[in-house]
């Protein structure tokens, strides 16, 4: 059985790994991201922080507990696109969140990795059969349900 150190790393590897593919996609595919992406990706970059500091400095129901409320937020944002991208005529693309998100520091500083200049309508390419939003909503449950059971294991543990 993984110790919840172990699960915690695991959690953050998944994490950055989709940030890769993110940026692969946007770099190599020439997928732009929207706004609801780079929220995502904000979500994603905060659930691996978080799960990596907790592993690395033990403070496992702090950092976990901080790691499911950024996974919680990425359900509600992928939940909003993926409800775009099923009403297209709803649309986020130049809009005021996208001005917004375009002049946070990470954003100017990070463009490669922060600016959003796509449509959330438009993220309707498949990879294996799956749209980018839904792959990202696939991914915030499983990291939902792995950092609510690492919970619960270490609420467990303290306990007996």
């Amino acid at each position: 059985m993984p110790t919840n150190r172990q699960i915690l790393f695991a959690i953050s590897s998944i994490s950055f790994a989709l940030i890769a593919v993110a940026l692969y996609l946007q770099h190599s595919m020439e997928m732009r991201p929207c706004p609801l992406c780079v929220i995502q990706r904000y979500m994603f970059l905060a659930i691996g922080v978080c799960a990596l500091v907790g592993a690395i400095g033990g403070k496992v129901r702090a950092a976990t507990i901080l790691a499911l409320l950024a996974a919680f937020g990425g359900l509600v944002t992928v939940g909003k696109h993926l409800y775009v991208i099923a009403n297209p005529g709803f649309s986020c693309g130049i809009d005021p969140m996208e001005t917004m998100l375009n002049k946070i520091p990470t954003a100017e500083y990070l463009p490669w990795l922060f600016r959003a200049d796509g449509l959330c309508e438009g993220a309707t390419d498949t990879i294996l059969g799956l749209a980018i939003p839904q792959w990202s909503a696939v991914w915030f449950v499983v990291l939902t349900v792995l950092l609510g059971w690492t919970l619960l294991r270490h609420s467990r543990a303290k306990r007996a």
